[in-house]
């Protein structure tokens, strides 16, 4: 008796639940809809931009004393976050070899590391429009002998695995011992040890480490072929299109010519990303 009596309460709740989902059908809302109403960008978190970034990469992105991610890319992308309409945006360190595969499998919503776009991975991101332009450095010790590009025949050059700079040593560095690191700050520890005779990095940061520790620059080399830009998911449109829109505007009113002299005092500035009206000549191709 009391089996059969709970079978027909449970018919009884089946049917309710059954007409309830009915009538909502009716009513022309569902989940789905009222979810893409709620969050148009397809963020993780709606309302909240999940940020894959590196927490050593001055002046681009870092970890303040206090552990607060700042740089000039952290500084743009806030901007452009906010003229997407989103104001919370978590920043969070990884290294940079597993920084896109965070993004392509939705642990993050954006990569944001001056990332240059190279159609090597587009193969596992999508890519806002190009942001920033600038050149690669080979840094070494004082006393190490390396005085060019051609000094590193034979010799140990680090690099961080899945940068821009590993690309361009593998295939213009052939006599050099490529060691590849993690990070920038383990990179730089091994030339100061000796383990590595020079390592190779981003113009901007090479400037920081050599004031720190009294390193030098051996080459500074031009690199306008693949520009940084923001990665992100490839079913994401709506979320590129704001990013897009967004740094349109930043490079329009100036606000990306302000960030830029801010965070690259002295630097040359790449004219592409400056206001129309003060291009004065055919911009160059992206970094």
């Amino acid at each position: 008796m009391t089996k059969g009596l709970n079978f027909r309460r449970g018919g009884i709740v089946a049917a309710a639940v059954a007409a309830l989902l009915a009538l909502s059908g009716c009513a022309g809302s569902t989940p789905a809809a009222s979810s893409t109403a709620d969050n148009p960008y397809g963020l993780i978190e709606p309302g909240t931009i999940r940020v894959a970034s590196l927490g050593d990469s001055k002046p681009y992105t870092f970890a303040d004393a206090s552990g607060n991610f700042t740089g000039f890319d952290v500084e743009l992308f806030k901007d452009v976050a906010h003229r997407a309409g989103v104001d919370n945006v978590v920043f969070t360190g990884q290294d940079f070899s597993g920084l896109l595969a965070a993004v392509a499998n939705g642990q993050f919503d954006v990569g944001v590391a001056a990332i240059g776009i190279t159609d090597k991975r587009k193969e596992t991101v999508d890519f806002s429009d190009g942001y920033l332009a600038g050149y690669l450095t080979v840094i070494t010790t004082k006393d190490s002998g390396i005085t060019d590009a051609n000094g590193l025949a034979g010799k140990r050059l680090g690099v961080v695995q899945g940068t821009l700079q590993e690309a361009y040593a593998v295939k213009n560095f052939t006599s050099a011992s490529l060691v590849r690191f993690p990070d920038n700050n383990t990179a730089i520890a091994a030339v100061n040890s000796g383990t590595v005779d020079a390592h190779f990095l981003d113009y901007e940061a090479a400037k920081a480490y050599q004031e720190q520790h009294g390193l030098v620059s051996a080459a500074d080399i031009p690199s306008f072929d693949a520009p940084a830009g923001f990665a992100i998911a490839k079913d994401k449109p709506a979320f590129k299109e704001a990013l897009n829109k967004g740094l349109a505007e930043a490079m329009e009113d100036g606000t990306w010519k302000n960030l830029y002299q801010k965070w690259f005092p002295g630097s040359p500035m790449p004219e592409q990303y400056l206001p129309k009206a003060e291009q004065t000549a055919t911009p160059a191709p992206g970094k």
